[in-house]
């Protein structure tokens, strides 16, 4: 005998570990209590990006653009660390990281400091390595980050990221508010590679050729006499979107900087993946 449920009258919430001293208590209920967060927190075109036959956005190479939080989850996440208001000053000196030393900071508050950072580690298991395993063909991710953390940036404090590379397989960078709105400038720019000619070589002379991002150098001229520097993609992604994820390669690719924030606040949430 079988029986089946031909009616929906509800669901079961467990209140066990409901933190009721939080601002918001009901975003710390992402494994308690599943359904009622999704309803909640989760973007509604979530499910679409993630479907294999949904082509994703791609704003730059190896760059992908993910519907992944509701404009809720934004707000109350950007409330709740305002609320602890526990802002790094920016410098290079953070205590807060393994051996102290920051070499590119931000104005930031890490989610360990909020006491979310369990639920966030969830989140990228459960919704961001899905994600990331459609998009990377080949590759499955650990879905672990020691860095996940709010930045703000503002003119008056820090309005941009001088170039610098994650330490991270990938990274996601999510936007939290509204450009043109609660903010002007703001971004990604992802850096191109070019070769800049110095040491009285000529581009003709070295018969410099580019597959993808391999430079072949020919011509009787070396590497180091032209002087090569490189920067890789010149490809720029603004007006981030509120609650989607920009989804990127990092350590070893996607050299990139935060453009410059020119009016408001903004407030983007970063996680450092598989690390």
């Amino acid at each position: 005998m079988y029986a089946v449920n031909l009616e929906d009258y509800g669901h079961l919430v467990d209140n066990s570990l409901h933190p009721l001293e939080k601002l918001h208590p009901d975003l710390w209920q992402v494994a308690m209590n599943r359904e009622d967060w999704e309803a909640r927190y989760l973007h509604p075109k979530y499910y679409h990006a993630l479907d294999l036959k949904t082509l994703n956005d791609l704003p730059c190479p190896d760059v992908y653009w993910f519907p992944l939080f509701s404009e809720r989850f934004c707000n109350e996440l950007i409330e709740t660390v305002e609320d602890f208001g526990e802002w790094s000053g920016g410098k290079n000196t953070d205590e807060r990281i393994s051996g102290g030393y920051e070499n590119v900071p931000t104005v930031d508050i890490h989610m360990t400091q909020v006491g979310m950072q369990q639920e966030f580690l969830w989140i990228l298991k459960e919704y961001v390595k899905p994600l990331a395993e459609k998009v990377y063909l080949g590759y499955t991710s650990d879905a672990r980050a020691d860095l996940i953390f709010v930045v703000r940036y503002r003119p008056t404090e820090q309005s941009f990221l001088r170039p610098h590379h994650d330490s991270s397989t990938y990274t996601i960078n999510v936007g939290l508010n509204r450009p043109g709105i609660d903010y002007e400038g703001g971004g990604a720019r992802f850096i191109r590679w070019v070769l800049v000619s110095s040491g009285g070589c000529s581009f003709h002379q070295v018969g410099a050729r580019f597959i993808r991002w391999v430079l072949a150098s020919s011509g009787g001229c070396s590497l180091h006499q032209v002087g090569a520097r490189f920067i890789r993609y010149n490809c720029s992604v603004v007006d981030t979107r509120m609650g989607w994820a920009l989804m990127h390669p990092g350590r070893l690719t996607h050299y990139h900087e935060g453009l410059q924030t020119t009016n408001g606040t903004r407030y983007i949430l970063v996680a450092f993946i598989d690390n």
